[in-house]
């Protein structure tokens, strides 16, 4: 059986655009369907995104011709300080997780601090790879639309 003591994940990355470009990436269905929870390999099938606290979001992927949901419930919005959200992938795990997205002015850009609690413990090192992935995806697409 597997550990089930939580583990917590955290990443933190620099982007050269403002908090506001970072923080409004994360919820616009346009653009979170060209980097939110893609890979390489996959195809984002549906966008769905009611950005206020109690809304959520549904995110389907399509990998190897199988469909990934990724779902979520915000829990708290602070443009463009902080973002947070219960968090679900059933593919994967039945058990909802907490992601927190800190965003602060640094220099001509802002820096973020993603806090993802509650992840089984054999999920820690996809988990951080995965988020590590899915902030270059967001800097990649923002430097094409800014």
């Amino acid at each position: 059986m597997p550990n089930e003591n939580p583990a917590t994940v955290r990443v933190v990355r620099h982007f050269e655009f403002s908090a506001e470009h970072v923080f409004d990436a994360w919820l616009d269905p346009l653009k979170a369907g060209r980097w939110l929870f893609t890979t390489p390999t996959s195809q984002i099938v549906r966008v769905e995104i009611d950005a206020r606290v109690g809304g959520g979001f549904l995110i389907v992927d399509r990998r190897d011709g199988e469909d990934v949901e990724h779902t979520g419930e915000y829990l708290e919005l602070d443009r463009p300080k902080r973002l947070v959200f219960r968090f679900l992938v059933p593919k994967y795990s039945p058990i909802h997780t907490h992601v927190a997205i800190d965003i602060v002015p640094a220099g001509k850009g802002c820096d973020l601090t993603l806090v993802h609690q509650g992840v089984l413990p054999e999920y820690a090192d996809r988990a951080e790879s995965g988020w590590l992935a899915i902030l270059d995806a967001l800097a990649a697409e923002l430097a094409r639309r800014t």
